[in-house]
């Protein structure tokens, strides 16, 4: 669990399955409404966002659609980043939001570029924590805010049941906990630094979302094949357990950049 993720990894049946789930352009928990939860609050009329991790752009386009923010979308995945182009222009946004294929390690942004930097899940997948917070705080105006939303773990060490979810999903994952993650904010310069544990809420959607992949086995199966639609739903109970056990968690940490 101290690798990072490697392009290649969101594979077609793996984005089809999240956007079966979570709504259209969407890789990550609660689709739409989960955007709306990370930026309650900030006022983003024209500001410039950095949507770190942006996969497919569902979240750069509500960001741009519904909060009138420009918005810069990164990831690791050049497929990922050609399909949320091609998507922008379909939505009529391109003009407020790019996507940019990058590499590990330092943004390739000025210093001060944002004034609010969204990250749903790469702080998940990344091992360097320090380094990624500290680009974060480098690429922010004065200011500006950090807002995340990202899978965890809980405080004990890791048991086999998460170290087989982790191999069903096929993804990296260097899980911490909710309070390791919110020190490494404070660490890295961030300010007035908000945590909450949203593990009550998925534990209860992932639910949900196991159930109805066991009902709609069938459609899933047209659109992805037996073999992947099969191993999917194992996926998912697998997910089932560690939530409903707390060893797998969910949750929201911001920090304001003050100099």
């Amino acid at each position: 669990m101290t690798t990072e993720k490697h392009p290649g990894e969101y594979h077609d049946a793996m984005v089809t399955l999240l956007e079966w789930i979570w709504g259209r352009d969407y890789m990550a928990p609660g689709g739409e409404g989960n955007v709306d939860k990370m930026v309650r609050g900030i006022d983003l009329v024209g500001k410039r966002v950095l949507d770190i991790g942006c996969g497919i752009g569902g979240p750069s386009f509500a960001l741009v659609q519904k909060y009138g923010a420009h918005v810069t979308g990164i990831d690791l995945e050049a497929p990922l980043i050609a399909r949320a182009t091609r998507r922008a222009t379909e939505l009529g946004v391109a003009g407020q939001c790019e996507f940019k294929t990058v590499a590990l390690g330092r943004f390739p942004f000025h210093d001060r570029s944002f004034d609010v930097v969204f990250t749903s899940g790469a702080l998940t997948q990344t091992g360097d924590k320090a380094g990624i917070v500290a680009e974060c705080h480098r690429v922010l105006k004065p200011g500006g805010v950090l807002t995340c939303y990202d899978w965890l773990k809980h405080d004990g060490a890791v048991t086999d049941d998460l170290r087989y979810f982790i191999k069903m999903e096929g993804l990296t994952y260097n899980l911490i906990s909710l309070k390791e993650l919110e020190q490494f904010l404070a660490a890295g310069g961030f300010e007035d630094v908000e945590a909450e544990d949203a593990s009550a809420w998925y534990r209860r959607e992932a639910r949900r979302e196991y159930e109805r992949m066991l009902k709609g086995r069938e459609e899933l199966v047209r659109l992805m094949g037996e073999s992947q639609a099969d191993h999917m739903i194992e996926d998912w109970r697998s997910m089932v357990v560690v939530c409903e056990k707390g060893e797998l968690r969910q949750g929201y940490t911001r920090g304001w950049k003050c100099d």
